[in-house]
């Protein structure tokens, strides 16, 4: 194992008189972790109380907190919890003596470090579940679990740079999308870090069409919820990708009454109408035969898994995915998928 070279702390009786020592369960209040995880960052990696000795209560100082914060710094970044120590435990810490403020005293204790992999802590079920997925998305999970707004909108904007939309909707925010709705479905818990979740995202997708090309098709794909659908992330993540490749679009957004999307049809007559139904309870083929018709040609697709494909009328495209829609609408309207 290597050796990790660790910035020299102050020495207990160095210590500015009257600095504010910390135990272990208000660390936690304040980092918003598990106190176990503490112990656990402590005994395996050294990231501890500097002046704990045998037979004392652990109380941490400034120093002590500023390390921790790097630590869980680099943990909602994605990175390992034994990459993370030795970032920590590498950095120089700012000159300045640190204060510690008080965490409220019943702030939840969510745990934001840990790996499947890596560290086994028991968190009281406070943890999202997300198997399989890289570390970006488990980084973003810890963020999203913390309720750390600032940081979960810089993961989204990393990947959205770095990977695009379509990779980041389906490794990174649609994973975190289904392990909160298990949350939801087994605990009733996790409303309030869904609501979170879906706002970042929102403002993460709107920004990536920031900048995208001038639309090559004069006439808009009008994107849309069936009525009553309330699930339009999906949408904003189609508009997004194809704002990228040059496809303009017109978003209409969640639960568009059927008389309201007839009347932006006839007003605008866009190029194509993708209709997006999550609930099968929502998904009423019949609402696609009574589509007005215009003088232009008018390509209609459905996307969700609300859709019953036997039952579609002829005239109806279903796709199967997100993906197979940039393709697919991209192929129809410029006559690229690329």
């Amino acid at each position: 194992m290597s050796t990790v070279t660790t910035q020299p702390e102050p020495a207990p009786d160095a210590r500015a008189a009257g600095e504010p020592m910390l135990s272990v369960a208000a660390v936690a209040r304040r980092l918003g972790v598990a106190p176990a995880t503490l112990r656990t960052w402590d005994r395996r990696y050294g990231l501890g109380p500097t002046d704990h000795t045998t037979g004392r209560h652990r109380r941490y100082g400034g120093h002590d907190i500023a390390r921790l914060e790097l630590m869980q710094r680099a943990l909602l970044r994605g990175a390992s919890p034994a990459e993370a120590a030795r970032y920590a435990l590498s950095s120089a810490l700012p000159e300045q003596r640190l204060t510690v403020q008080p965490a409220p005293a019943e702030q939840s204790e969510l745990i934001v470090g840990g790996d499947a992999a890596d560290e086994q802590v028991s968190t009281g079920g406070r943890v999202l579940r997300l198997p399989g997925v890289s570390r970006q998305a488990r980084g973003l999970g810890r963020a999203v679990m913390a309720m750390d707004a600032v940081s979960v909108q810089q993961l989204l904007r990393d990947a959205l740079t770095e990977l695009g939309v379509m990779v980041t909707w389906n490794t990174m925010i649609r994973p975190v999308l289904t392990g909160i709705a298990q949350r939801w479905r087994h605990s009733g818990e996790c409303v309030e870090v869904e609501h979170l979740f879906t706002q970042c995202v929102t403002a993460a997708l709107s920004a990536a069409q920031i900048g995208a090309p001038v639309p090559v098709n004069p006439r808009p794909v009008m994107l849309a919820c069936v009525p009553e659908e309330q699930h339009s992330l999906p949408l904003l993540a189609l508009s997004a990708a194809l704002a990228q490749k040059g496809v303009g679009t017109m978003m209409l957004g969640a639960a568009l009454p059927a008389d309201a999307l007839g009347a932006a049809i006839r007003r605008i007559a866009p190029a194509a109408v993708f209709l997006w139904a999550q609930l099968p309870r929502y998904a009423h083929c019949e609402l696609l035969t009574e589509l007005p018709r215009t003088r232009q040609r008018i390509r209609l697709f459905v996307g969700g898994p609300g859709w019953h494909q036997s039952k579609l009328p002829p005239h109806a495209e279903p796709l199967d995915s997100l993906s197979a829609a940039v393709d697919r609408i991209s192929y129809v309207l410029l006559g690229t998928d690329g």
